[in-house]
């Protein structure tokens, strides 16, 4: 482990190149630059962009405080226990009736998906499912905005993940233009309370904020585009945020100002290696719950390096 330091493996211009590559139709020119898909089969979750060399690109060593990825083969085993400490807490919600809700927020391509998926893996679909809901009708965009998302949120007994929730309204709507000023500084001003009313009415609210640096989202980008299996993931959002960075980071910062409270605190973890991002986030949660049979051994802490408050930062 060393001091975290930027690290910039792709250049202003060259980014600006691949950017404009990715708008055009077609992959000929990114693959005519040498890029190429670097990962095997059953690691496609986790697939790297390689250079002309064939050799990956280091992207998630931007701000990244490890020097190595974390390995599959030391993965693979903490992931199973992890996941069995999770079953152990399904059983305990259904038997006591409690109610969780788990919000997965962060930049595109910072991996929330892919934490959610190693989260439900093994889980019973029926007591926990994940809530990804897309653009609201036209009676949902004439409700009151909390309207649809109090629709999915726990019965007793039941977990609940939504692959983003109501702090669209926070961070990607104001920045893509979709909601007024007025609406943003209302949910803003409206949201501690609407999550107060939450956790005083007995439900469990966990915030998570993935965050992920320039560089490897652009590397992340430039691998669904050019993987015949990912290239549904890139969408015209995601292309789009590529030249609001800066927009990004000053929502995402005004709305931890604003909501990060001692009822509903926001966590930040730290994304460019995958792996020990899913990892952390699970020991994470799994700290937060006092379950019976809590296997401390296998749960540990969770590295504070990766897992961290709310704060404002570059990413």
């Amino acid at each position: 482990m060393t001091t975290v330091k930027p690290h910039i493996p792709i250049s202003a211009e060259e980014r600006r190149s691949i950017i404009d590559d990715l708008r055009r139709p077609g992959i000929d020119r990114l693959l005519a630059r040498g890029y190429s898909v670097d990962g095997l089969l059953e690691e496609v979750d986790d697939a790297r962009l390689a250079g002309p060399d064939g050799v990956p690109l280091d992207t998630w060593r931007e701000h990244y405080p490890y020097d190595e990825l974390m390995a599959r083969s030391e993965y693979e085993p903490i992931k199973r226990q992890l996941q069995i400490e999770l079953l152990k807490v399904q059983d305990w919600i259904g038997e006591t009736g409690q109610r969780l809700v788990v919000l997965f927020e962060g930049r595109d391509a910072a991996g929330k998906g892919g934490t959610i998926k190693r989260f439900t893996e093994h889980l019973n679909p029926r007591g926990a499912p994940v809530v990804a809901l897309g653009v609201p009708t036209t009676k949902e965009a004439g409700q009151w905005y909390f309207q649809r998302y109090v629709a999915h949120l726990p019965t007793a007994g039941e977990i609940v993940l939504f692959d983003r929730s109501w702090y669209n309204r926070a961070v990607v709507e104001p920045v893509m233009g979709f909601c007024t000023a007025e609406q943003n500084e209302s949910f803003l001003l409206h949201v501690p309370e609407f999550e107060r009313m939450l956790v005083e009415s007995g439900t469990r609210l966990i915030k998570l904020w993935f965050s992920v640096t320039p560089s490897e989202q652009l590397a992340r980008f430039t691998v669904r585009r050019i993987d015949p299996v990912r290239q549904w993931k890139l969408s015209p959002m995601d292309l789009a945020s590529l030249d609001r960075w800066d927009d990004y980071t000053d929502a995402k910062d005004s709305m931890f100002r604003r909501t990060h409270t001692t009822h509903a605190p926001w966590t930040v973890v730290q994304a460019n290696d995958k792996k020990r991002a899913r990892i952390e986030t699970m020991r994470y949660v799994l700290n937060l719950l006092d379950y019976p049979g809590k296997d401390i051994d296998i749960v540990g802490e969770p590295d504070p390096l990766v897992i961290a408050p709310a704060r404002t930062s570059i990413v």
